[in-house]
């Protein structure tokens, strides 16, 4: 009887012990389900975003990247210039001009910079030696010579803008950068025909 027990017993304990092992073999077996899936899924959107980023980047022809240099260290020369107008012209429609640009010109930056980031493009970080010779002349202007300088200044500069903003709307290779200078060609020729209006009214 006793051995019976004592039988009874291991057997018991042993097939308790298999239980536990199937438990745990079944557990692992779970977990690893959960997370071969968990795991894979950010390998997949991580190589996908990469190959976005990459063909966004290899999309750029050489006059995208010739017209977005340029639109960067442009539109920072008319919100410099924008803003020292602002202080030191003394006619009331250059002035007005003026704070047109630092507003248009910082908010077509930003979309500009946002494009950058977006496609993994390093934008200039400062206007060029030419721009900035421009801008030390222009400060050391004063009075009525100053608000001739600037408006001619604008002028020219706007002209020149607009066609290059043209040029890009019909030859650039990325999409979304020429939507930007297609969407920016109306606010130019705006900024244009305000600066000849000035221009005329400090003559």
């Amino acid at each position: 009887m006793k051995k019976s027990i004592v039988m009874l017993l291991a057997i018991a304990t042993v097939m308790s012990c298999n239980k536990k092992e199937s438990t745990t073999v079944n557990e692992s077996g779970d977990s690893m389900e959960m997370t071969t899936p968990t795991d894979s899924t950010p390998v997949t959107s991580d190589s996908a975003s990469t190959s976005t980023t990459s063909s966004a980047a290899v999309s750029l022809n050489d006059q995208d990247k010739k017209f977005v240099d340029a639109a960067a260290k442009g539109g920072m020369m008319e919100v410099m210039a924008g803003e020292l107008a602002v202080q030191n012209a003394t006619n009331a429609t250059v002035k007005t001009l003026a704070e047109m640009m630092v507003k248009d010109h910082t908010k077509a930056n930003d979309e500009l910079k946002q494009w950058a980031s977006a496609n993994s493009y390093t934008l200039p970080s400062a206007v060029d030696a030419d721009q900035q010779k421009k801008y030390d002349e222009l400060k050391a202007k004063k009075g009525t010579e100053f608000d001739k300088v600037y408006a001619d200044m604008m002028v020219n500069d706007h002209k020149k803008t607009i066609a290059d903003f043209k040029k890009e709307s019909a030859e650039g290779s990325e999409t979304s950068l020429k939507a930007f200078a297609s969407k920016t060609i109306p606010a130019l020729e705006h900024h244009l025909m305000e600066s000849e209006k000035a221009k005329k009214a400090v003559k």
